[in-house]
């Protein structure tokens, strides 16, 4: 395995397309406590990717994992060599006797991506602002931190969790386990405020003398627009303050969802909205790079917050950002063509202040993220959804994204943030009980918050029970649990629990959804 931490043995930069001038770049490189900073400076040029490359051939036969932009989407796995895959973040190598671990700092200003081949290891650094080269004035940009460990004697999963830790230098970690209800896989958006109220009811009803008390999320359909704002409560919700107010009243937490930067209010100036690709403005998005909306989402925050919200979750912010989904690029997150308002920050730069600025508003609030580049919140949100929705129609879906992301992203578990691999949905006549059971234990003996979607009388006693003994587990959260099977599958049904006692589930068979 090879060492990166040294200058690579080939590096240049690569400039906007229109830019006429490309000569005045420069990249350093400093080497400290076994990491190594890459430095860009640009005076009058606009550079738009760094590439860096390291020669080294590999002989043996070698597995390899990388991670997601954002959300995993249910096809994480180890493979083979794929030269042309850029795997974004990280990414291991597993040989026959160790793992070799290339990645970078949480919070990087760049967005970085990997590729490996059999004759060497390369990363893109994209300093793009938007799709076009940054304006960086003279200014030194601090690209990127770049990690590698060899891990010996140890399975791959302890090397990936503690890998993660070595690249996350200062994670925010919620003071007490988090768990309980999220409204969304049962409603979809169909709730109201004394909706809400069962659901609180419920989730009280469903932790019986447990100290740490559960949360009640109330996601989309609360808000006059549907999935925009303005963020002021619609006629079926009426007063969010005394909605919380009454979650509070039964000992529950109150959350709620948010889409900060996606708006209908037609007093939005134009030049505060993001700009595609062909040139036109989004007529609904918010660009956050821009001063005043960076104010608008500290001021919403503290809202809601003032409202009496103790968690935000804030979804949609890469989609509505970038126009992508993170499944849909490889190795450049958005399309060229376009840029901020603000042309002399990275991307990378402009989300990354978009996260602070929500976590630092946020008072005493845990913050969720959701649909958030993973690299970028580490450090800003105490929880992280860390892969596609799951469902509460299809157990076909749950399976996919629940499970998968799960496996993958549990190394990052307490190291970046607690992750969130998402709700079990319970819906009458809709995914069997067999299957939602196995998900609500393995989730609540995974030690990463459990969040159920239920409305009350969906489940009989005996479910309730069962539902009861896995709020006790969520209530702690001290359990740890490994996939012993993630290098062979993209769906482990094999588990490891305290590293002692084997676990198995049946997660395919024939009947998993009721007709």
């Amino acid at each position: 395995m090879t060492d990166i931490i040294r200058v690579p043995d080939r590096f240049k930069i690569h400039y906007d397309k229109a830019d006429i001038i490309r000569d005045d770049g420069v990249i350093r490189f400093e080497g400290i406590d076994g990491k190594l900073k890459v430095l860009l400076t640009a005076t009058r040029s606009k550079p738009a990717f760094v590439e860096l490359r390291w020669y080294c051939r590999t002989q043996e036969s070698v597995k390899v994992l990388g991670d997601e932009w954002e959300r995993a989407y249910g096809d994480m796995m180890w493979k083979g060599i794929h030269a042309e895959n850029f795997m974004p973040w990280y990414f291991f190598v597993k040989g026959e006797n160790e793992v070799l671990a290339c990645g970078v700092e949480t919070k990087p200003a760049s967005f970085v991506s990997w590729s490996f081949d059999k004759e060497g290891i390369s990363a893109w650094l994209d300093v793009r602002c938007g799709g076009s080269g940054v304006e960086l004035g003279g200014r030194e940009l601090e690209a990127a931190t770049i990690v590698s460990k060899v891990y010996k004697n140890m399975s791959s999963f302890e090397a990936a969790c503690r890998f993660c830790k070595v690249m996350c230098p200062d994670p925010v970690l919620p003071e007490n386990p988090v768990y309980g209800g999220n409204n969304w896989y049962y409603a979809y958006g169909e709730s109201s405020y004394a909706d809400i109220i069962n659901d609180a009811k419920l989730q009280s009803e469903l932790a019986p003398g447990l100290s740490n008390r559960p949360y009640m999320v109330i996601d989309e359909g609360w808000q006059i627009n549907s999935m925009s704002g303005p963020w002021e409560p619609n006629e079926k919700f009426i007063d969010m303050s005394a909605l919380a107010l009454d979650i509070k009243e039964m000992r529950v937490h109150p959350g709620i969802w948010v889409r900060y930067l996606h708006t209908h209010n037609p007093n939005v100036p134009d030049i505060m909205k993001i700009k595609r690709p062909d040139g036109s403005t989004d007529p609904f998005t918010l660009d956050p790079s821009h001063p005043k909306v960076l104010q608008y989402v500290a001021r919403e925050t503290r809202k809601l917050v003032s409202w009496g919200y103790e968690l935000i979750k804030h979804d949609f912010s890469t989609f509505d950002i970038f126009g992508n989904w993170g499944k849909d690029v490889n190795g450049k997150i958005t399309e060229d063509g376009w840029c901020f308002y603000d042309r002399a920050k990275t991307g990378a730069e402009i989300v990354r202040n978009f996260y602070r600025t929500i976590y630092e508003n946020a008072g005493e609030a845990l913050i969720l993220g959701c649909n958030c580049v993973s690299h970028l919140t580490a450090g800003y949100a105490h929880l992280n959804r860390v892969g596609d929705d799951t469902s509460g129609k299809s157990w076909a879906r749950t399976r996919k994204m629940g499970i998968n992301s799960l496996a993958f992203r549990l190394p990052q578990n307490r190291a970046f943030y607690m992750i969130d691999a998402d709700c079990v949905g319970f819906i009458k006549g809709k995914i069997k009980w067999k299957y939602n059971k196995q998900w609500l234990d393995l989730l609540s003996r995974s030690g990463t918050p459990l969040f159920i979607s239920c409305a009350r009388g969906t489940l009989s006693d005996d479910e309730l029970r069962y539902v009861r003994d896995a709020y006790a587990h969520a209530s702690r959260q001290n359990d740890t649990i490994e996939p012993l099977d993630w290098e062979d599958t993209t769906t482990p049904d094999t588990w490891l629990l305290n590293g002692k006692e084997e676990l198995h589930f049946e997660w395919y068979g024939n009947g998993a959804m009721i007709e």
